[in-house]
């Protein structure tokens, strides 16, 4: 029969022999090299830490802000805090009086507002060109007589135009496709109109200009 062994851990050694210290020694020389190693680790994190305080307090005073720019954004932010409230845009009236006296004289050279309030529904196109050149030809007197007209833009209509950045949009009015911003290149489709002088008559006291036209009586 094979002999069984057993082992008993809780048995102490009771022979201290050449392996014993080779194995103790081992043990304390691991400790020591894990004890410098974490030191060594410590330190260089210390020393890490302290050089970029450090690197920080230099740059820090190699590019100082000036105090009197500090006391001028200081002051620029004030101003926009306090900034006083843009003024509302006033709409300027106009008065009637000039609109009326222009009616009035356009009815009084081509009959304007009776050719516009008769029902031409039962005119034939012959008889509406006649009275339209009637018309025309009292209204074409009447602006030619009172006011001087010029055109916006002087190039030919139908042609290519180009619009630099900073154009007067009120004297120009785009249309089809607007992307982007100026300049803008397109077709002259209308040339535009500008009056650079009014003649209107001047008007006696008491005289009511909602009246376009007095009633006529025959006698």
């Amino acid at each position: 029969m094979n002999p069984t062994y057993t082992i008993d851990l809780s048995l102490k050694p009771t022979i201290f022999d050449l392996w014993h210290v080779c194995l103790a020694g081992t043990v304390v020389l691991l400790s020591l090299i894990l004890i410098v190693l974490l030191l060594a680790m410590v330190i260089s994190l210390a020393r890490s830490k302290s050089k970029q305080a450090e690197q920080a307090i230099q740059k820090a005073a190699q590019t100082p802000e000036p105090a009197v720019k500090i006391v001028e954004k200081i002051v620029e932010v004030e101003k926009l805090v306090h900034a006083p409230a843009p003024e509302p845009v006033i709409l300027k009236e106009s008065t009637p009086d000039a609109a009326l006296q222009l009616l009035g004289l356009l009815q009084k050279e081509a009959r304007f507002i009776d050719f516009i309030k008769e029902d031409i529904a039962n005119y034939s196109d012959a008889d509406i060109g006649v009275a339209a050149r009637v018309v025309h030809e009292g209204c074409n007197k009447a602006l030619n007589e009172h006011f001087t007209l010029a055109p916006i833009r002087s190039e030919q209509e139908g042609g290519k135009i180009t619009l630099p950045q900073g154009f007067d949009a009120s004297t120009v009015r785009l249309t089809g496709n607007i992307v982007g911003s100026a300049p803008f290149s397109g077709t002259l489709i209308h040339k535009g109109w500008q009056v650079t002088s009014i003649r209107l008559p001047k008007s006696t006291q008491g005289h009511n200009a909602n009246i376009i036209a007095p009633a006529e009586v025959e006698l």
